[in-house]
């Protein structure tokens, strides 16, 4: 078992040229703050863990067993924005518990977590109240010890201030007063994120003499090849920071999990001028089974939402039978069975084994003449490249009579529309205004189309729930009428699709876009 709680605090020190420490400012001056009660000192021992190269520092996360205190146990923490951190408990336990390393998985993959700094702290507690004594905020003297368990490492030590909000106090304004205070009296903010962070810089072992630098750094700056490999490594990491968010089922995690898995494969496709397709191919398959794997879950999550809007907005008198409730028990049913199958895939040998490829093939990126050539050569005619397929797509469709024939040609054009506008945004950086813009219309094209497709599925899902609701003696009708307006509203996408097309399609788009 674990549990999350959000942390909202501020970490202060004392200037160098302070000496010893002053006393602390009188902080019921502070708006909001009747009185500051002394809660005594308490010693805290904590071991933090890392891998060898510390994957776990490099992106801001902290693992640590903790004893002392009234929270001992295993605490990792994972940044929100600044000054506020999620942090997961767990119980005290001589091993890493297995909720905990699940989060870790996709950092650390098959290295190991080792004790990297030791930090023993006294900490003098204060709690800021209100008038009527409710808690508002805690804050702690803290006298630390570090002591690096790398080999080669020293031992420091400091004195900080932390002002850490109370559970259910979300009025930062708390810790806006206190910083006021604090600063009038010498005391700064932290130059260090979390205490780990300043142990193991302070620590560190003395760095071996440089390596000369190699010959091939990779493509110079300005280049195709810099721009694009720099895109990929984003969607990279991109993927790596949501699994952990996918596990705690955080609100859009899988789909923009998914989206960067998309905008990774597309990349691929788009600028193989840059970067070659028969190594990126093969990567591109395992990207799109990833997608795809996540989809089960995400598609359920839009299928149902758009269902319960579409009831949400029928009059009374039309939900006939147990509607709300029939959909309840379907979602529940396809939910259960989706997330497990999400989980087990971020569990799998697969899904690491995709992990260490992205790693190895950026790292060594396969890279072709076209990389060393300006962006301004290169990208605008790889994203017109992609407009002009995804344009012989909609005439396809724009031909075809309505029927499964051209839902199916409008299921493809869709998926060529948000190619063509994940390539004009991972170029936009470079391109401008002029890409940002083509990028905006061929999203105005996409979700004209998806929301065709959307339909497609819906009606697929309530034949189903129609078929159900029959078998159990209630009414179909409710399921009948929302099939209607699906049909209806695939009808109007269909029929808005040429003008909105008309607009993407104009010549000055692609003008701007490769004006020089």
């Amino acid at each position: 078992m674990a549990d999350t709680k959000r942390e909202i605090e501020r970490k202060f020190e004392y200037t160098p040229s302070d000496g010893d420490q002053g006393p602390l400012p009188d902080l019921t001056r502070v708006p909001g703050v009747g009185s500051v009660v002394d809660k005594g000192v308490v010693d805290l021992d904590a071991v933090y863990y890392d891998t060898q190269d510390l994957r776990l520092d490099a992106d801001s996360l902290t693992l640590r067993r903790r004893t002392g205190g009234a929270d001992a146990g295993w605490h990792l923490k994972f940044p929100v924005s600044a000054g506020i951190r999620d942090e997961i408990r767990a119980p005290l336990s001589d091993r890493l518990p297995p909720v905990l390393a699940a989060l870790l998985r996709s950092r650390v993959r098959d290295g190991e977590l080792r004790p990297v700094v030791r930090l023993l702290s006294s900490r003098d507690v204060r709690h800021l109240l209100a008038a009527d004594h409710t808690l508002l905020a805690e804050l702690s003297i803290d006298t630390v010890r570090a002591e690096g368990l790398r080999e080669g490492s020293s031992a420091t030590t400091w004195t900080e201030i932390e002002v850490e909000l109370a559970d259910g106090v979300a009025d930062e304004s708390i810790l806006d007063g206190v910083e006021k205070r604090l600063r009038k009296a010498g005391i700064r903010p932290s130059t260090s994120s979390s205490k780990v962070a300043r142990a193991l810089r302070e620590t560190a072992p003395k760095p071996r003499k440089a390596a000369k630098a190699a010959k091939n750094a990779g493509p110079a700056e300005g280049t195709a090849g810099a721009h694009v490999l720099g895109y990929l490594r984003a969607q990279r990491d991109a993927i790596v920071a949501l699994d952990p968010a996918v596990r705690r089922e955080l609100p859009d995690s899988v789909h923009q999990m998914r989206v960067a898995t998309r905008r990774l494969r597309s990349a691929f496709k788009s600028y193989a001028k840059v970067v070659d397709r028969a190594v990126t191919d093969p990567v591109g398959e395992e990207l799109k089974w990833l997608a795809a794997e996540l989809g089960v879950d995400r598609d359920q999550e839009v299928l149902t939402e758009r269902l319960r809007t579409r009831i949400a907005t029928l009059p009374r008198t039309l939900l006939l039978g147990p509607v709300r409730g029939r959909l309840r028990v379907w979602t529940a049913a396809r939910r259960t069975g989706s997330r497990r199958r999400t989980l087990a895939v971020l569990d799998g040998k697969r899904y690491l084994s995709l992990l260490g490829t992205l790693d190895t093939l950026l790292a060594a990126p396969p890279l072709l003449p076209a990389a060393e050539r300006p962006v301004a050569d290169v990208l605008p005619r790889a994203v017109l490249k992609d407009y002009d397929r995804l344009a012989g797509r909609v005439h396809t469709a724009l031909g075809l009579a309505p029927g499964h024939e051209r839902d199916l040609a409008m299921h493809e054009a869709r998926k060529a529309a948000k190619r063509a506008r994940y390539a004009a945004e991972a170029a936009a950086p470079a391109l401008g205004r002029a890409a940002e813009k083509f990028a905006k219309r061929m999203k105005a094209v996409q979700n004209v189309l998806g929301d065709h497709q959307d339909s497609v599925v819906a009606r697929d899902a309530l034949r189903t729930l129609a078929a159900q609701a029959h078998a159990a003696g209630e009414s179909a009708f409710t399921w009948g009428l929302l099939y209607g307006q699906e049909e209806a509203t695939a009808d109007r996408r269909e029929r808005e699709l040429p003008e909105v097309w008309a607009r993407a399609s104009a010549p000055k788009l692609r003008e701007r876009l490769t004006a020089p």
